[in-house]
């Protein structure tokens, strides 16, 4: 009965066992989730900014599949308009090209606007910047003057290329401005005085080498008044004859006057002076360049290549240094296309002038020097030497190519009135001969072939 009971009793202990063996693992799993549930919404309420990422992350997926499906699409529509933009700019950028680039002028071509005609020639204009001085030659040693009242100065004018080897027309006066008929007369005055004053100051003692500094340093005690030994004393009152006689009384000591003289005389130092014929005083260039239109104020040295020799006829010839006429010159202003039959230039007809007028002061800009164009028309007939035109001009202008309605050259710009504007005159183009003969040059060439 027991053994039953116990059999009964094992068995229902194995049954039990093995309900409990099915059912454990759901169990468990459902313990294992309550309890991760438990976990999350523990971590959730604890964490809520670090659970919201992981949240949305899956929402963000969506849309950067998506653009990355539009992408192709939009790259072709992005490349058609750049390609459509590009070709635009091609275009118009092209025609801009072309409708302002300087082209060479076709010969016997008349440019019949004042455009055409700054076009064609603005390169070809250059403004001058000439700076000279006072010079002395003592004894054949020259120096520079730079004095308080012997300074430097500084022209400006302007000049035009005539051919490809850097040669330019310009005023003499421009080249030259101490030898104008205005200045000739004060120069020389100047200069006289200057000589005087250095005369008046060096002594022969002092080295070649120590000329320049010696008289900078004396020339506050130099004086242009001219003194020769022996001469220009004054002596006030009478004449000795004339004093009557001294009367010295017998307990004053006697002196001999005379010998007190020379020994005062003999205690002063005695120096030479340099004499005026050994010091010759002028003015000459320093240095003379041109800045090109457009150019960023580079200037480029020149030199002095020849002055008309009738100071009537106000033209010369400046030379680049490098002797050859920059790239940027398409243009030169044709001497053989030039209007040399003065008698054909009549009242009424356009003048049109390019130039500096003011130099540096009006033609600095933020983008470089620019050259100016002003038009008016000739007012009288030529003279064979000059011409009248009622062009606004300056200072600074003097230089400045004339041309008529076509382009062709038919002066060079040399004065006007200052305090009068359309009172001009130019030196007509078939004087330009005179210091750049191209017309005998062509004749000799011709002669020999």
């Amino acid at each position: 009965m027991d053994h039953e009971k116990n059999e009964s009793d094992q068995n229902e202990l194995d049954k039990n066992q093995s309900q409990q063996n099915n059912n454990s693992p759901s169990d468990d799993f459902s313990e294992q989730q309550n309890l991760e549930s438990e976990h999350l919404s523990s971590e959730n309420s604890s964490n809520e900014i670090r659970e919201k990422p992981v949240e949305k992350q899956p929402e963000q997926t969506l849309p950067v599949t998506e653009k990355k499906k539009r992408n192709p699409y939009k790259i072709a529509f992005f490349s058609l308009g750049g390609i459509i933009l590009l070709g635009g700019a091609s275009y118009f950028g092209y025609n801009y090209y072309k409708n302002h680039q300087v082209e060479p002028i076709a010969e016997n071509v008349c440019l019949d606007t004042d455009t055409k005609i700054y076009d064609a020639y603005k390169d070809a204009v250059v403004m001058v910047k000439h700076r000279y001085g006072f010079f002395a030659k003592i004894k054949g040693k020259e120096i520079q003057l730079n004095l308080p009242d012997v300074s430097e100065e500084t022209l400006f004018g302007t000049a035009f290329f005539v051919d490809k080897k850097g040669n330019m027309i310009s005023n003499s006066h421009v080249l030259q401005p101490w030898n104008s008929p205005e200045n000739i007369d004060k120069l020389n005055t100047d200069a006289s005085n200057i000589r005087r004053k250095i005369a008046s100051i060096l002594t022969t003692d002092i080295s070649e080498d120590g000329y320049e500094t010696f008289i900078a340093s004396n020339w506050g005690n130099a004086s242009s008044e001219y003194n020769e030994e022996g001469e220009g004393d004054y002596h006030d009152g009478e004449g000795e004859a004339d004093q009557g006689e001294e009367f010295v009384t017998s307990d004053q000591p006697t002196v001999d006057s005379t010998a007190e003289a020379v020994d005062i005389a003999a205690s002063i130092p005695h120096k030479d002076y340099v004499s005026e014929e050994y010091i010759e005083v002028y003015m000459k260039t320093i240095d003379i360049s041109v800045a090109l239109h457009n150019s960023a104020e580079e200037w480029l040295p020149c030199t002095i290549e020849k002055i008309s020799e009738d100071q009537s006829v106000d033209l010369g010839v400046l030379q680049l240094t490098i002797k050859e006429t920059p790239n940027t010159v398409v243009n030169i202003i044709n001497l053989e296309n030039a209007v040399t039959d003065d008698q054909t230039l009549r009242p009424g007809e356009k003048a049109v002038m390019i130039g500096y007028p003011l130099g540096e002061d009006l033609a600095q800009t933020i983008s470089g020097i620019k050259v100016q164009l002003y038009d008016g028309q000739i007012s009288k007939e030529s003279d064979g030497t000059k011409i009248q035109y009622s062009v606004t001009s300056t200072h600074g202008a003097s230089g400045s190519p004339i041309f008529n309605n076509c382009g062709q050259l038919i002066a060079v710009n040399f004065s006007g009135l200052e305090k009068v504007q359309g009172y001009n005159f130019g030196i007509i183009a078939k004087q330009i001969n005179s210091v750049y003969p191209f017309l005998a040059a062509e004749v000799k060439v011709d002669h020999i072939n």
